[in-house]
């Protein structure tokens, strides 16, 4: 198989059926301007030829990173699978219309804790978000949660791509895929 699009989406339903916890986390690597890096788990929540999506508060420390220095590295990881895939590009944001859509389909809570959070900011005491998160949810009391201004997604643009097959004696598989103009460029990895 010689694309890596296609050879995501199969180790990605064999890792639906096998993680049983967010089969779609993904460790988001970014850097400051800087270049002091930083990462935390995200989830994935669209994916194909155009990019891996994922959605935050763009007030947030990885908005913030991902504004001032566009480039971002992901990996997935499936230990029940022993597999992995590292995914590096350039970042954009969604357009507003994509991040409507997926903020309609967020549980009603969620959709209020995006207002209530300062994301990333100092919180003086649990009781403070839960206070606000109060005071949202009678403002939006009875009627829809419209998307906060302040919320939207990221999408990496891979232009490179690399599927982690783990081996006995540590003698593992790396295909790795680079993008070239329209298309792919695959090769090998010494493990």
């Amino acid at each position: 198989m010689t694309d890596p699009f296609a050879l995501f989406d199969t180790w990605y339903a064999e890792a639906r059926q096998t993680e049983i916890n967010d089969s779609n986390a993904m460790a988001l690597a970014t850097a400051d301007a800087r270049g002091r890096p930083s990462v935390r788990m995200v989830l994935l929540k669209g994916h194909g030829p155009d990019g891996f999506v994922f959605y935050t508060n763009f007030e947030g420390r990885k908005a913030g990173e991902l504004l001032e220095n566009p480039h971002a590295a992901l990996l997935f990881h499936w230990k029940s699978l022993r597999r992995q895939i590292r995914v590096e590009g350039p970042v954009g944001p969604v357009d507003d219309a994509a991040a409507d859509a997926y903020f309609a389909t967020r549980s009603r809570d969620s959709q209020l804790g995006a207002w209530a959070s300062d994301q990333s900011r100092p919180l003086p005491s649990r009781d403070v978000f839960m206070d606000r998160f109060a005071e949202v949810s009678a403002r939006f009391e009875g009627g829809p949660v419209p998307r906060p201004p302040h919320w939207g997604g990221f999408r990496v643009d891979p232009q490179s791509i690399e599927f982690w097959q783990d081996r006995e004696h540590r003698l593992h598989e790396r295909r790795h895929f680079t993008r070239e103009g329209d298309g792919w460029r695959e090769g090998l990895l010494y493990p």
